[in-house]
């Protein structure tokens, strides 16, 4: 939540700006942002909004757990790392994404944030970065292949 103000000519117009991250911890993940008047209706109507991108993102998972490799993402002066982790080692990420690891399903991940610590920049960078992970499967679909011929020509 963030309260933002508009001059006008009567002086300042309050609104509140809510940021929502929704998912539903099996892969599918959406965010939401939208302003009202009152906070309570920025928040629903950012969680609606929230719940509508979660059609679009679907993100899978390595044994449930973590993702498959180290990706790398960016948006504006905003870059993430997120690094695949063994058993065990929880959520290390601060800020929004953690909140988006959360909602995603991810148990197992460390994720370092670099530049700047805009909320929205780091979602959208950490948004991109998920985008750019790919599974066995698809690598092997795009390559004409079987899984099995891909990991042992490795």
């Amino acid at each position: 939540m963030k309260r933002v103000a508009k001059v006008a000519k009567g002086g300042r117009r309050f609104s509140f700006l809510a940021v929502v991250v929704a998912g539903d911890k099996n892969g599918r993940v959406g965010c939401g942002r939208r302003k009202a008047k009152e906070v309570s209706d920025a928040r629903e109507k950012a969680s609606k909004s929230a719940r509508k991108d979660m059609e679009k993102r679907r993100i899978f998972l390595y044994q449930d757990r973590t993702i498959h490799h180290d990706v790398f993402g960016s948006s504006g002066a905003s870059n993430v790392i997120l690094k695949r982790c063994k058993s065990g080692t929880g959520i290390i990420a601060g800020g929004p994404m953690r909140a988006i690891f959360e909602m995603i399903g991810i148990k197992d991940i460390v994720a370092k944030s670099f530049g700047s610590s805009n909320i929205f920049n780091v979602i959208d960078a950490t948004f991109n970065a998920l985008s750019m992970l790919s599974t066995p499967k698809s690598i092997a679909e795009k390559r004409d292949k079987k899984i099995s011929e891909i990991f042992t020509s490795v």
